[in-house]
């Protein structure tokens, strides 16, 4: 089992749960972003750059995922590219995206990409702060413990 991450959006916060909890329960970790990131030094974790693109990252991840793999990722089109290939899919705020709301969540990101596109301002998400780390890290560690088990 390795965890992918999209990292190129992923928080500094979310990636530093993610490297404690990859020395504590030695799972490796894959960062794949489009421009180059500093990772700590371990044989648990690497980083794939690629190329310039708007889905590039997706694209690598979509393609290198196992199965029994964690993408850890808040873009919704991935989710359901990776869903849709058997894979699960949490995102930095402690969120599985799942066949059940992953329809619901694209259609929302489109409507509000077309809104956008016509000039209308609608906002971001709200800011990262510990309060959504401790949800990650909660969520992560369940499932990772969980997953780890079977093992």
């Amino acid at each position: 089992m390795r965890i992918l991450i999209d990292a190129d959006a992923c928080p500094k916060m979310a990636k530093e749960v993610l490297y404690k909890i990859s020395e504590r329960l030695s799972v490796e970790l894959v960062f794949v972003a489009n421009s180059y990131m500093n990772t700590p030094y371990s044989d648990l974790i690497s980083f794939i750059q690629v190329a310039q693109g708007a889905d590039e990252a997706d694209n690598h991840i979509v393609d290198i995922m196992n199965s029994n793999d964690l993408i850890i990722s808040s873009d919704i089109p991935l989710a359901d590219r990776v869903i849709k290939k058997g894979g699960v899919i949490l995102d930095p705020r402690g969120n599985f995206l799942t066949e059940s709301n992953v329809g619901q969540r694209l259609a929302i990101r489109n409507l509000m990409d077309d809104l956008r596109s016509e000039g209308m301002e609608t906002g971001g998400p709200s800011s990262y702060g510990s309060k959504e780390k401790q949800l990650f890290n909660n969520q992560l560690d369940k499932f990772l413990t969980k997953a780890l088990r079977k093992r």
